[in-house]
């Protein structure tokens, strides 16, 4: 699906005003450092913008502060997670409070994520090759 020019330039902007907890994830996700995986940070797909993307997991990292409890933002993250799942995308959330009291939970968290990913993929990645292990 084409990503508009908006949605480009909101991306940017975003990467470019990263929060403490976006910069600190990115940090582990960056260079494949994470259980090997390319992910991507402020990914337009759609009409929304994803904090972190791998595309050939089709797995979204989504990091939610304390905005995320109120009932407007639920129904709206709500929305989006299924907008998501219906192009095959799957959405962890980890909120920002648990990132910064027990990182190792966050990392848990995402390493189970891929693990699933992985074992629910039965084909190669897009690229052709076996996917990381």
């Amino acid at each position: 699906m084409p990503v508009s020019k908006h949605m480009r330039d909101r991306a940017r902007q975003l990467r470019q005003s990263a929060t403490l907890s976006e910069r600190r994830m990115w940090n582990w996700l960056r260079n494949r450092s994470f259980s090997g995986f390319k992910f991507r940070r402020q990914v337009p797909v759609g009409r929304y913008v994803l904090d972190f993307y791998c595309a050939s997991l089709k797995l979204a990292i989504e990091l939610d502060g304390h905005q995320h409890d109120m009932l407007g933002v639920v129904l709206h993250d709500d929305q989006r997670t299924a907008y998501l799942q219906s192009r095959g995308i799957e959405v962890v959330r980890i909120e920002n409070e648990l990132l910064a009291k027990d990182a190792e939970m966050a990392e848990a968290i995402i390493e189970y994520a891929i693990a699933q990913r992985i074992r629910n993929r039965p084909s190669p990645g897009p690229s052709g090759h076996p996917l990381p292990a």
